[in-house]
């Protein structure tokens, strides 16, 4: 260090301008970090907020009971397809005559792209051995409305690839309201009784099929839904909201996702068996003409992809009763003890058929 002409040292010149730009980067990035941190903050709290009201209104449905089984729990044989299914078909009963081990996993709007994507879960998880599944012409003719019908299966998904591509299938046409906001038609349902037991279901990990009894039908472990008998002198079939069956209305998304449900099956040596549950006579006589419309093009169908149908309306009518006493609506929906008798008959074919291995 230089010193002045009397000796003494000369003060060092800083860089004070540079020193003033270090400041105020320095500034800057403290300013970033901090806006940054607030920024991950907030998301964090949406997110936490968005969660805890999933977590208190969206309810527990049987859906959420159904898939929780098939991927926990090895079943032989799953049943997948429409509410018919669901209603007419009791695994348990069905079990008895095969002495396979079986779950209902059918729902009234489970389309076949929604099947497809069920499957694809269970092959990740817990891969049955054979698939099947419940055919209702009226579900290849019209389409699935996009939202809570996708949803229904999409929130019950655990983590896994197929969920993924379900999203990417499906939930990105719906209404941004689905998924990020899940519960948002339950809001305005919900009494905070029910709230309470649905967050008791969910925080205990709760499966109980008691919570799932209503009025006019009970839900069963093994998926089935049982139905409770009715007057059907009181039914109307003009009150019938039926989904009829004409070749030149069939949707071939429909028809895609049901061959490529059929491809997946194949590929993973998984047994496909088709099946048509029975339908009052007295509609198979109002819609004849439509009714044979169906049965015709799907047992084309499957003879040409090779898969054994088992059409309860027409090869195997004489098997079991069509009246209306049976069913609870016109629409092909059985009582209990129908459906448990029904199911002995379906498990008694099933049975009686060479596997096609």
């Amino acid at each position: 260090m230089e010193n002045d002409k009397n000796g003494k040292r000369k003060p060092v010149k800083r860089n004070v301008k540079r020193k003033k730009v270090l400041r105020k980067k320095r500034t800057k990035g403290m300013r970033c970090l901090i806006s940054g941190g607030k920024l991950v903050g907030g998301i964090a709290t949406v997110l936490l907020v968005l969660f805890g009201l999933d977590y208190l209104l969206y309810p527990c449905t049987f859906m959420r009971n159904d898939i929780h089984t098939v991927t926990t729990e090895a079943h032989q044989d799953i049943f997948l397809g429409t509410s018919h299914g669901k209603i007419n078909i009791d695994p348990d009963v069905v079990s008895e005559e095969t002495g396979r081990s079986a779950h209902n996993l059918c729902v009234g709007g489970e389309y076949a792209v929604d099947a497809y994507y069920l499957t694809k879960l269970m092959i990740e998880t817990e891969k049955p051995e054979r698939i099947i599944y419940e055919v209702d012409p009226g579900y290849f003719v019209t389409e699935k409305e996009v939202g809570n019908n996708y949803l229904l299966f999409y929130h019950e998904f655990p983590l896994s690839r197929a969920k993924l591509e379900y999203f990417q299938a499906t939930m990105m046409e719906c209404d941004f309201r689905t998924a990020i906001f899940p519960w948002y038609e339950y809001i305005f349902k919900y009494d905070l009784e029910k709230v309470w037991e649905t967050v008791y279901q969910k925080w205990m990990h709760n499966y109980d099929v008691s919570f799932l009894k209503g009025s006019t039908q009970e839900y069963h472990e093994s998926g089935f839904i049982e139905r409770y008998p009715v007057d059907t002198t009181q039914l109307s079939m003009e009150n019938e909201a039926l989904k009829l069956f004409t070749r030149d209305s069939v949707k071939q998304q429909n028809m895609e996702y049901l061959e490529r449900l059929i491809d997946l099956c194949r590929e993973n040596d998984i047994e496909f068996v088709a099946v048509s549950t029975p339908v009052p006579a007295s509609t198979l006589v109002a819609y004849e003409a439509n009714y044979q419309d169906a049965w015709n093009y799907f047992a084309e169908f499957f003879e040409k992809k090779d898969v054994r149908y088992l059409n309860f309306n027409r090869e195997y009518f004489a098997d079991f009763s069509h009246e209306i006493t049976n069913f609870t609506d016109y629409d092909g929906h059985m009582n209990g003890d129908a459906a448990r008798e029904y199911s002995r008959v379906l498990g008694e074919v099933l049975d009686a058929i060479p596997s096609m291995e």
